[in-house]
């Protein structure tokens, strides 16, 4: 019997466990390991910040569809891994071995203490819905006509989303207190990395919300605020993909920013039956942490993992360096950007809405099996 080890509820290990359900392997064990069983689709998180989905819309149940394709659900944290001797050490004081793992965790943030603010970071995704929902709690019993300061931190697709989707779900939940909204982002100017017509809608968009811009400003969490003493101040941490500590203490082959490095067949470039894929992997020419990568690695992953099992040849994967980006603006409208071009309208949002829910269809939870037809992600033009 060969052990199979998936650590982590990542995009890529939904679309492996998709697989096996379809196509059993005999003489295979699958083991998956996550704290969570409940795993948010990224692409759909500024709509459940806005108040657009309820949470469980918006995630792929782990538990059942480990289920479907016959493998052992454990719902345990990670703390240690010894990659020379594939074995797992979790919280509960667990040890898992496998003849082959694949890690698909994720990135983090790690936000500083912020004295007189509550801080909400955007990863990791668990963490945040518990806040997100303590925070909802807490701000409906308060007074109405208190203010809220509300500050985003970082420039890119995140910061502005997150900071877009919560300004619609305060104003919306609080709608007789005063709302004050900024963005600060290091950068020259918006969404690094996109087109600048994407990034001048996206100004558009944030001065008709109201939100004052800071480019080339850092956050200084000792800085008085801008808002009323008495104001309830509130910090969407959303700077760059962080990575988490126990792969890079690990004897796996990591960045600088510790990140597993890999190679064009997904594997760990010092441990050959250890595969990474997602942000939590690090391509020798380094990739933006993008959820699109990760749904694009899943095939390339499912077919390599099973070509080391015995069944069938392995595949390389070649990352695509263009690919549609589709922007929620908090109001059921989204910007469309692809290459240099850009466009924005209520159209773009149905168009993502109908995207992303077709994503989370092809995992539904209160399925036997999985439906027939090829993995896939969200299509791409």
């Amino acid at each position: 019997m060969k052990r199979l080890l998936l650590v982590g509820a990542g995009h890529a290990h939904a679309q492996v466990l998709r697989d096996f359900a379809a196509r059993p392997m005999p003489g295979v064990a699958i083991t998956v390991v996550s704290p969570s069983a409940l795993a948010p689709y990224s692409g759909m998180v500024p709509g459940w910040l806005a108040g657009h989905y309820r949470f469980d819309e918006i995630c792929i149940d782990f538990e059942a569809l480990s289920r479907a394709a016959g493998a052992t659900w454990v719902a345990d944290e990670v703390i240690a891994f010894d990659a020379d001797q594939r074995m797992l050490m979790l919280r509960s004081g667990t040890v898992l071995g496998a003849d082959l793992v694949s890690i698909n965790i994720g990135s983090t943030l790690r936000p500083p203490a912020v004295d007189g603010a509550r801080v909400l970071s955007l990863r990791p995704l668990g963490d945040l819905h518990r806040a997100w929902e303590a925070l909802l709690a807490d701000l409906a019993a308060q007074p109405q006509g208190r203010p809220i300061d509300l500050t985003a931190v970082g420039g890119g697709a995140a910061g502005v989303e997150s900071l877009l989707a919560v300004r619609t779900r305060l104003a919306a939940l609080c709608p007789g207190r005063p709302l004050t909204a900024r963005l600060l982002t290091r950068s020259p100017d918006l969404l690094p990395g996109m087109s600048r017509l994407a990034a001048r809608q996206m100004h558009g968009v944030l001065a008709a919300a109201g939100a004052a811009v800071h480019t080339n400003t850092g956050f200084d969490e000792q800085a008085p605020p801008a808002s009323p003493a008495d104001a309830e101040r509130l910090v969407l941490w959303a700077t760059g993909a962080q990575a988490h500590r126990w792969p890079g203490r690990s004897t796996l082959a990591a960045s600088e920013t510790g990140f597993i490095r890999i190679d064009d067949h997904l594997r760990s470039v010092s441990h050959p039956a250890v595969f990474a894929v997602g942000d939590c992997a690090q391509w020798a020419d380094p990739l933006p942490k993008a959820g699109v990568y990760a749904v694009r690695m899943g095939p390339v992953l499912t077919r390599n993992l099973r070509a080391c099992l015995g069944d069938g040849a392995p595949q390389t994967y070649s990352p695509q360096r263009r690919f549609l980006a589709l922007l929620a603006t908090g109001d059921r409208r989204a910007i469309a950007t692809w290459g240099p071009f850009a466009a924005q309208g209520a159209w773009a949002w149905r168009w993502k809405d109908s995207i992303d829910r077709g994503f989370i269809a092809g995992f539904a939870r209160d399925r036997g099996a999985a439906p027939p037809g090829p993995t896939a992600g969200p299509p791409l033009p």
